[in-house]
């Protein structure tokens, strides 16, 4: 048999012809090699820095809300935790008369871990009759113990457990570091989850798997409890006031210390998003498969708007004196070390003399963008009545942004922010009506099921 003497070129395959073409074009502008020469020494970012950017976005707000100190979250995905905290102890501190402090993190870690483990077995449970490679499974098995949560996931866990104060239940190494511990734990579960399917196929019956996962969720707490310290069940609330008064408050449980210090109603509060994607229509109600903490608690629900709506929401809460929870795509546009989030912070397209236009509705549908940060806006700039920039409290410490705050322009609003948490009192009556809708649920892979 004869060998060809030049193998035919399949349809699509990239040519040598073609490469030699790309690279003469290249090669044929000055301004390429320029282009190169300032990116390979320096760095996109450093070449793209638009300084006009940065000097607009000054930290100076036409209305804000006293915080207190910024707090850190250090090398964990626990933002969304940080955030409904700083809302939660503002209030606390507001109503109380009291000096800043901070609320226990990692209290509250600890029972969503916890809840987290028990959260996944039974749904290793629900879905016993689907094949192991199923995508469902396959989705479950692929982070059965994150940090990341979600507005309705922090209610959970704050109405079955309580908050206590930070020096109650201080940061661990784990708590503030904690990637091993979570690959430990989630190596457990997965063990479990194998074991739980090898006795379906047994013939076990479903008392028998679910004592079995029972003890493997006493298993859990014990590892918990060395990552993460054993949390109290009663305490003394000691604290200094504004006027320097001392105050002692002994035996409260976190629940008690809750519902005596607290004013705010957590269950007065909604989940607001902005998702221009064809598939959710404005003025309905979403829910997410599989989305979720704690076994019987409140499911993740989300009220889709046009983002005009979803401004007003935002501005109406921050000039009322509230702090507002949000959800936001925090890496795109985003200069940490000065904290600004701006669209126009980096000139990429100058830059590189390319276009990355999409739009927002794009961006999600083809995994541009989604959520993947929680932070809380505690200002606003107000110019003939519409907000020019935004003030956001951080959880990364004092050393990235302005002594850890962030300012945001309104443009970067309108193109990163997917979630707003919003007391239902500032819904206009068509929301409030169309919050009474049965929830559209959501594929538990869908951009909006990602956890902040």
């Amino acid at each position: 048999m004869s060998i060809p003497s030049k193998t035919l070129q399949a349809e699509g395959t990239l040519s040598a012809e073609q490469v030699a073409s790309y690279a003469a074009q290249f090669q044929a502008s000055p301004l390429n090699q320029v282009r190169m020469n300032a990116v390979a020494t320096s760095g996109i970012q450093g070449v793209a820095t638009n300084r006009a950017a940065l000097v607009q976005m000054q930290f100076t707000f036409s209305n804000e809300i006293e915080t207190g100190p910024v707090t850190n979250q250090k090398q964990s995905g626990r933002c969304w935790l940080f955030a409904g905290l700083n809302a939660l102890r503002a209030d606390i501190a507001k109503a109380n008369h009291m000096k800043p402090f901070e609320l226990s993190q990692c209290y509250l870690m600890f029972w969503d871990k916890l809840e987290k483990a028990n959260y996944f077995l039974e749904r290793i449970l629900d879905t016993l009759e689907e094949p192991t490679d199923s995508r469902i499974v396959q989705w479950l098995l692929q982070a059965p113990l994150q940090d990341g949560g979600q507005w309705d996931m922090f209610v959970n866990l704050v109405d079955k457990y309580g908050v206590v104060p930070q020096y109650v239940m201080p940061e661990t190494f784990h708590s503030g570091k904690s990637a091993q511990m979570n690959k430990l734990l989630s190596q457990k579960l997965r063990s479990a989850a194998a074991e739980i399917r090898r006795r379906h196929r047994a013939g076990a019956d479903t008392a028998g798997l679910r004592a079995f996962k029972d003890e493997h969720i006493g298993e859990i707490y014990r590892l918990l409890a060395y990552f993460l310290g054993q949390p109290p069940t009663v305490f003394d609330f000691e604290y200094r006031d504004k006027d320097d008064l001392f105050h002692r408050d002994a035996g409260l449980t976190p629940q008690a210390f809750l519902a005596k210090y607290a004013t705010i109603d957590l269950h007065n509060y909604v989940s607001i998003i902005n998702a221009p994607t064809a598939d959710k229509p404005f003025g309905r109600t979403y829910t997410v498969q599989y989305l979720g903490n704690v076994e019987g608690g409140r499911d993740v629900l989300y009220l889709n708007v046009d983002i005009e709506t979803f401004k007003q929401l935002a501005l109406a809460q921050v000039l009322e004196g509230e702090p507002v929870w949000f959800g936001c795509d925090v890496g795109q546009m985003s200069e940490r070390t000065q904290g600004i989030l701006d669209t126009a912070v980096f000139d990429y397209e100058g830059a590189l003399d390319t276009s990355f236009e999409m739009s927002k509705a794009d961006r999600l549908d083809y995994g541009e963008s989604q959520m993947t940060h929680a932070m809380v806006l505690t200002g606003v700039n107000v110019v003939d009545g519409q907000p020019t920039r935004w003030k956001v409290e951080n959880s990364w410490g004092k050393d990235a942004g302005n002594d850890g705050f962030f300012v945001m322009s309104d443009a970067w609003f309108e193109a990163f922010m997917y979630q707003i948490v919003i007391d239902k009192k500032h819904l206009p009556d068509t929301l409030a009506e169309a919050l009474q809708q049965p929830p559209i649920q959501l594929k538990p892979w869908d951009p909006m099921g990602s956890l902040a």
